[in-house]
């Protein structure tokens, strides 16, 4: 954590900040402020702030997480922030000695309310006390994008795990079984091997309900003849994964044959081609280019891909319009698509990083498995 606090002090002394306000305005899943605030600190409560500082480090919670903060937190100092934040924030802000400093806010993950209270507890202050707030967007969440040795190797662990839990349920997916049975048994498996829960709600499409990327499980019966996508992840030690897999119950057919072969001519080019230096945008046309040759552009209509860390989503961004550069220890998926309305889908989907000049996929699993 020491190592993350002075890359952020290096930033702020670049954009000369004299601190940074990491907050979770009400109680956080972890899929919001929540990671930023567990990226700094180790801490993985719900609720808590961070005010850092070239010279402090604070970790504001309630009575709920004192011994929590104290043991995840070591480098940070405890708050005790109990009673509404109209009570406590202003005397956080006074311990940070910010008089006359900028004082930077997530903006893109604080409530207007929280907003409100922010500014009422720095016009609460005397003058001379007083920091002047900046907005920020995507401050922390930079210094994510670049994983360390450690969290690469905590991301490899769960995207292992994913592999096998969803190997298992595909060993076992039959004619007869419901989309909601496929979910079902990927979770129980990775609960009972060591996950802390899954990275998403598991999406499984059967036949023409593959046709949707973010399709809902069902008791819809899965027959002899269906592509099936399955799109899942799990959390492992706080880190996530992603894979998505086409399983095609029975003998597969001329036409699933050729949209899938496709799809995963796309996959490949990608992973081949994609380079340190390249913006998301370009790395996105590289698969979007072969599927748009074979007649299919306007049925592949979201991104490539996108960072997986902490988050399930998080920098870098690997889509068509997406400026961000990607660099060495970058992750990222890379998930091309065909979906068909009346028909199905095709999708697939490894996660991995950028080695030495390379995309290195982190997933295993096989890419076609045949069921039944």
């Amino acid at each position: 954590m020491q190592d993350r606090l002075t890359r952020l002090r290096a930033k702020m002394d670049e954009q000369r900040l004299g601190g940074i306000y990491v907050s979770a305005p009400a109680e956080d899943t972890g899929k919001t402020l929540g990671a930023n605030r567990r990226y700094l600190s180790g801490f993985s409560g719900s609720m808590g702030h961070l005010l850092i500082t070239p010279e402090q480090a604070l970790i504001a919670v309630d009575f709920r997480y004192y011994e929590q903060a104290e043991r995840e937190a070591p480098a940070f100092t405890l708050f005790r922030a109990n009673g509404g934040t109209s009570t406590w924030l202003p005397d956080l802000l006074r311990e940070g000695h910010l008089g006359g400093e900028k004082l930077a806010f997530e903006s893109n993950g604080l409530s207007y309310a929280a907003y409100q209270s922010l500014k009422k507890a720095v016009t609460d202050l005397p003058a001379e006390e007083r920091p002047e707030l900046t907005a920020t967007e995507g401050f922390v969440e930079s210094l994510r994008a670049i994983k360390e040795p450690g969290e690469l190797e905590a991301l490899e662990a769960a995207v292992d795990l994913g592999d096998a839990a969803f190997l298992h349920a595909a060993s076992l997916l039959e004619p007869g079984w419901t989309e909601k049975q496929v979910a079902w048994e990927i979770e129980k498996y990775a609960r009972e091997h060591g996950a802390e829960g899954l990275s998403f709600d598991t999406i499984v499409g059967a036949g023409p309900w593959g046709a949707m990327p973010h399709a809902q499980p069902r008791d819809h019966v899965i027959k002899d003849g269906d592509g099936v996508v399955i799109d899942m992840g799990v959390k492992l030690n706080g880190y996530v994964s992603d894979l998505t897999r086409t399983v095609y119950v029975g003998k597969a057919d001329d036409k699933f044959k050729k949209i899938y072969d496709i799809v995963l001519g796309a996959q490949l080019t990608a992973e081949e081609l994609v380079r340190p230096g390249m913006t998301g945008g370009e790395t996105h046309m590289l698969a979007h280019k072969v599927i748009e040759e074979a007649g299919f552009g306007e049925n592949f209509g979201h991104g490539l891909g996108h960072g997986v860390g902490i988050q399930v989503h998080e920098a870098p961004r690997v889509g068509r319009t997406s400026t961000d550069v990607l660099e060495e220890a970058m992750v990222f998926t890379v998930e091309p698509g065909i979906y068909l309305p009346g028909w199905g889908g095709v999708r697939i989907e490894d996660q991995g990083y950028l080695k030495n000049g390379r995309y290195v996929s982190m997933s295993k699993a096989p890419k076609l498995q045949f069921a039944g």
